[in-house]
């Protein structure tokens, strides 16, 4: 067995083989619910979804949560949360980092997910600066493409144009330290870039694999597992391509519980592990038990 490793506050350890994941929580916010925010549902049916699950009706608790992994010398993130451009009730990832002994310059690669305000936010603080300098910035081909397309931006509701000013601003500042991964790539050591697009054109999962040992980082492929898990045919508001969406979260959803895999979700309730089971039509989140010590 391994030397335990403790639990620190709003960090989880859990371990995939030889590697150390880390669940790092950055925050929250409280989304008021109305008409509109699930395309496919009304807000009582929504209500209904939450009050299944012993929430409270009328507003959606939406944790953030990126993710470590150790092995060997790698430390590697995946998403980067808000650092200090956020609301108070967010920010908090860098707490987590120094709880487990690691300082923002020990971070050698940052993968992300997809270009959304709170995965990537976290890579340039207010100042302008670069908060993981000595981290490789891997971004998803695709999404790059569709992000940094004047055309896109010409075309697209005034809504979006706030998320397109965000992925100037960060990716503008992190210049050369960005590269890009294709689908199928072997981004860092033992982890896969996999297809999870329909939330954005380019959003992507990844397998992480040690040994015999498996888990899927879906990040936004669901968001609150109380609406979008229990009712996978629900299509959220901020998904791009709604259809597309839905079939991603059904193959992969499907996947891990049909395998028996260990998944993270970005917006899961924390410590956002645990596995899935298949109940009705949709899928039910089983958390990792919480253990001191790993």
């Amino acid at each position: 067995m391994p030397d335990p490793v403790a639990q620190p506050a709003s960090a989880y350890h859990h371990r995939v083989g030889d590697m150390l994941v880390t669940a790092l929580n950055d925050g929250f916010a409280l989304r008021p619910l109305a008409g509109g925010f699930i395309r496919n549902a009304s807000l009582d049916e929504m209500n209904a979804a939450l009050e299944a699950a012993r929430m409270a009706p009328d507003v959606l608790p939406i944790t953030f949560t990126p993710v470590m992994v150790r092995t060997g010398d790698e430390v590697i993130l995946i998403d980067a949360g808000f650092a200090d451009t956020g609301s108070p009730t967010t920010g908090f990832l860098h707490r987590g980092l120094a709880a487990c002994g690691v300082a923002p310059e020990d971070v050698t690669t940052v993968l992300v997910t997809h270009f959304h305000g709170d995965h990537i936010n976290g890579l340039v603080n207010k100042a302008g600066d670069p908060v993981f300098p000595k981290a490789r910035v891997r971004v998803p081909a695709p999404e790059w493409a569709f992000w940094t397309d004047p055309d896109h931006r010409a075309a697209a509701p005034e809504a979006m144009q706030g998320a397109f000013d965000g992925v100037e601003r960060v990716f503008s500042a992190l210049g050369d330290a960005v590269d890009h991964y294709q689908w199928g790539d072997e981004v860092a050591p033992g982890i896969i870039a996999i297809d999870a697009r329909g939330h954005t054109p380019g959003h992507t999962a990844f397998e992480v694999r040690s040994g015999d040992e498996v888990m899927i980082f879906i990040s936004d492929t669901t968001n609150h597992p109380a609406l979008f898990m229990a009712h996978p045919e629900w299509q959220a508001a901020f998904d791009m391509d709604p259809d597309r969406a839905v079939e991603t979260r059904m193959n992969l959803l499907g996947r891990i519980a049909d395998e028996g895999l260990k998944y993270a979700g970005y917006h899961v309730p924390f410590p956002a592990v645990g596995h899935l089971v298949r109940e009705g039509d949709g899928f039910r989140h089983v958390p990792l038990q919480w253990m001191a010590q790993v």
